[in-house]
C-alpha cells in the first residue's frame, strides 16, 4: 500500500511541475536588434554573397593548398612514418632477442639431457664420447 502511495504522489508532483513549467515563460536571450529591423538578425548570420563563394572557392577539396600547407603535411606524414618504423624496429629486436634467448634455452636442455643419457649409458668399456666427435 505505502508503494502505491509514492508512486502516485511521485507521478502527480511530476504532472504538477510538467504542467506549471509549460506556462512559465523560459529563459529568453536578449535580443540587441530592433523589432523594426528584421534583417538586423539575418545580417549576424548570412554573409553576401562574393564572400561565400570567395569561401568556398579557398577552402573546396579541388582549390590548390598553399605551400606551407602542403609541407606541414607532409613533415606530419614523415615524422608518423618514422615514429612506425621506429616502433616496428623495436618490436622486431624485442621479438629476436626472445627467439635467441630461447633457441639458447632449449640448446642448454638438450645439452644436459643428451649429458645425462650418455652418462647413464655409459658401461665403462669404452672411452667416453668418442662417437660423438
Amino acid at each position: 500500500m505505502s508503494w502505491t502511495r509514492v508512486v502516485v504522489l511521485s507521478s502527480l508532483t511530476t504532472l504538477l511541475i510538467l504542467t506549471f513549467s509549460s506556462v512559465v515563460k523560459s529563459a529568453a536571450v536578449r535580443d540587441d536588434s530592433k523589432a523594426g529591423d528584421p534583417k538586423g538578425a539575418a545580417r549576424h548570420v548570412f554573409m553576401p554573397e562574393s564572400d561565400a563563394s570567395n569561401f568556398f572557392k579557398h577552402r573546396s577539396r579541388r582549390s590548390p593548398r598553399y605551400y606551407s600547407e602542403r609541407q606541414a603535411e607532409q613533415r606530419v606524414r614523415l615524422s608518423a612514418n618514422e615514429r612506425r618504423r621506429e616502433y616496428n624496429e623495436e618490436q622486431r629486436d624485442e621479438f629476436e632477442n626472445y627467439v635467441e634467448e630461447e633457441r639458447d634455452e632449449q640448446n642448454e636442455r638438450s645439452r644436459e639431457k643428451n649429458e645425462q643419457v650418455r652418462e647413464y649409458h655409459y658401461d665403462g668399456l669404452y672411452p667416453r664420447y668418442h662417437w660423438f666427435h
